[in-house]
């Protein structure tokens, strides 16, 4: 039999270096968003120097995001086995690593196997981050500080990705853009072999999940690979009809799965609580909504305004503020005596505010008229939202299966993220596909304002969905 909810340990003694630990965690967490973000900026040069087409990026982009998203549930569950701060370790390491290999990649091949390395150890990064965050913080009120950082990290890391790789690329050139992540890398391993605690969660005695592992990662696998070429091959294909419903099946079959067996990767507690269950479908639907606004923006600065790529990157700084306002001096301090419900519906109705807003760029319009109003408010919005977020999500979980509550809560942002990215690519392929060479640049701006809109739709059953599940008022009644 699955094991039944646990009884959680008491939080008298925190570790005495868990602020420090945070701040290796928040490290490990940007370097993973900044190679993401980096590797966007330095395609140019790539093209350039090692004669690339646009056939050649394709596998680039989609080896990344498989190996990724593949790779989540089996590090929650190797997290969970071996304990989070050893599965970080392992990341930061091989995350180190890749980066030295894509900088030093001299063709396609190399550079191939690179963006899977990087897709793997990130996973590993990603989903140990979020759960040494959980077990570290027991009290609400540290809980919700804690939280707060790192959604501020998580949101703004894209931001700070497009700075610093834009600094780095006008400066030095792509290779300098990828090396820079090594000696980041290094710095966090000793960070975390000294900092961290010795031992935070991990199952003594407990099986490895074999079965589940093979169903949840090929589920997940075969769904994202299905969406990603329903753009390219057609919705109607053969082979994406085939992906799509057989990582459905997969999946299915999985969460059956860990209902009947004795040692579950994903305990079914961890799906039966309501408020949990709202901020996993919540993130979906808000990875679907924000992940537009970054890349879009970054895009119209660059291309319609003539901003070169580290002036853009300093031009996004003012969402970074916002969101770190909204994640650490509003949604920290009035978590844990406030219901979260309120907090996340009235972060995504700012957020979607700020959307419809820029939603009206126009192309001889001004920074300060047309950008910065809408970017503060989605920046605001963003930090307000995704605290309680977290925090709900990972509450009330063990700490020997933070690992798989955590890679859960990762699988639904980077699905909301992977759709988001099908459903609005189309939307801008669509409408480019209709220009002249003589409107190019008129019908480019208008698929994003169309983008933009349809990003803000997303949030909107994004909130009911919150409105209806998470009943908890506070987060420490979660906890």
């Amino acid at each position: 039999m699955p094991p039944s909810p646990p009884v959680l340990p008491d939080p008298a003694a925190p570790h005495p270096r868990r602020w420090w630990g945070l701040a290796v965690v928040v490290l490990a967490q940007l370097l993973v968003l900044l190679e993401a973000t980096t590797f966007n900026l330095v395609v140019p040069g790539l093209q350039t120097d090692l004669h690339l087409d646009s056939d050649d990026l394709s596998p680039l982009y989609r080896t990344h995001v498989l190996a990724f998203g593949g790779m989540l549930l089996l590090g929650g569950h190797i997290a969970d086995l071996l304990g989070p701060k050893r599965t970080l370790i392992t990341g930061l390491v091989g995350s180190a690593a890749a980066y030295g290999l894509a900088g030093s990649a001299g063709h396609v091949d190399l550079l191939l196997w690179a963006r899977l390395a990087q897709g793997l150890f990130g996973a590993l990064l990603t989903v140990s981050a979020l759960a040494l965050v959980a077990n570290s913080f027991t009290d609400p009120k540290e809980r919700s500080r804690a939280f707060g950082i790192y959604a501020s990290t998580v949101g703004s890391g894209t931001a700070l990705g497009l700075l610093t790789g834009g600094w780095l690329l006008e400066a030095l050139d792509w290779r300098w853009s990828l090396y820079a992540g090594v000696p980041l890398a290094v710095v966090a391993v000793i960070g975390a072999v000294t900092l961290l605690p010795a031992r935070t969660g991990g199952r003594t005695g407990a099986r490895f999940d074999v079965l589940g592992v093979l169903l949840g990662t090929g589920g997940l696998t075969a769904l994202v690979y299905g969406l990603h070429e329903g753009q390219p091959r057609g919705w109607t294909d053969f082979l994406t009809l085939a992906l799509i419903i057989g990582g459905v099946l997969l999946f299915a079959a999985f969460l059956w799965w860990q209902t009947i067996t004795s040692s579950p990767l994903l305990p079914p507690y961890v799906l039966r609580d309501r408020n949990r269950l709202g901020s996993f479908l919540a993130m979906v639907l808000a990875g679907m909504g924000t992940l537009a606004v970054l890349p879009l923006l970054s895009h119209y600065l660059e291309r319609v305004l003539g901003y070169p790529p580290f002036r853009a990157g300093t031009a996004l700084l003012p969402l970074v503020l916002a969101l770190v306002i909204g994640a650490t001096q509003v949604s920290a301090r009035l978590l844990h005596r406030t219901a979260p419900r309120i907090l996340i519906t009235a972060g995504l109705a700012v957020t979607a505010l700020g959307l419809v807003l820029l939603a009206g760029l126009e192309p001889h319009g001004t920074y300060l008229t047309q950008v910065l109003p809408g970017l503060l408010l989605v920046g605001f919005g963003t930090g307000v939202a995704s605290t309680p977020i977290y925090a709900i999500a990972t509450g009330g979980v063990a700490p020997q299966h933070s690992g798989a509550t955590s890679a859960t809560l990762v699988s639904a942002d980077h699905m909301g993220a992977v759709i988001g990215t099908v459903v609005l690519g189309s939307i801008v392929s669509a409408q480019l596909r209709e220009a002249l060479p003589t409107d190019f640049g008129v019908v480019l701006l208008d698929a994003y304002t169309h983008t933009l809109w349809w990003a803000a739709g997303a949030l909107l059953p994004a909130g009911l969905i919150v409105g209806l599940t998470v009943t908890a008022k506070s987060s420490a009644e979660v906890r």
